[in-house]
């Protein structure tokens, strides 16, 4: 069973390894990562497993009635059995619950699952962020889903 919790400090590094072996490249400097999970704008969330391992995480950061999810992973070990949906939902209550009326993503344009996951979930594509990962030089599709 995998469960979701807030995450903590403590939970930094297992999500900069899951970070990095998801992201290569484009993954978020440790430093980065830190100052997201402790900004009083965000939240992250963490799936757990039995043993208490982390195979999945989303971070989201609301303002106002904006709420953006900025870095969604899950291990390889479990893709495709859903936990990626939980998270994304995890993260749309919460930008509910913060009053939230317009939430916003990037996705690598070459990532045709996570492209089908949030089309499937109701985020449109708005626009193209031409070269955005780095240093791959990789566009991202801006997307956006109305919550209201």
């Amino acid at each position: 069973m995998i469960a979701l919790r807030t995450a903590t400090a403590d939970d930094l590094d297992a999500i900069m390894a899951l970070e990095t072996a998801s992201f290569g490249l484009t993954a978020w400097a440790r430093a980065t990562m830190a100052a997201e999970m402790a900004s009083p704008w965000g939240r992250y969330v963490v799936a757990v497993d039995d043993a208490g391992a982390v195979v999945g995480y989303v971070g989201l950061r609301a303002v106002g009635v904006e709420g953006d999810i900025q870095t969604i992973a899950v291990s390889e070990a479990v893709r495709g059995a859903g936990l990626g949906r939980r998270l994304l939902a995890e993260a749309q209550q919460d930008a509910r619950d913060r009053g939230v009326q317009e939430l916003f993503l990037e996705v690598r344009e070459d990532n045709a699952p996570a492209r089908a996951l949030y089309a499937s979930e109701g985020f449109v594509e708005i626009g193209v962020r031409p070269g955005y990962y780095q240093p791959e030089g990789i566009d991202a599709i801006a997307m956006k889903k109305e919550l209201a």
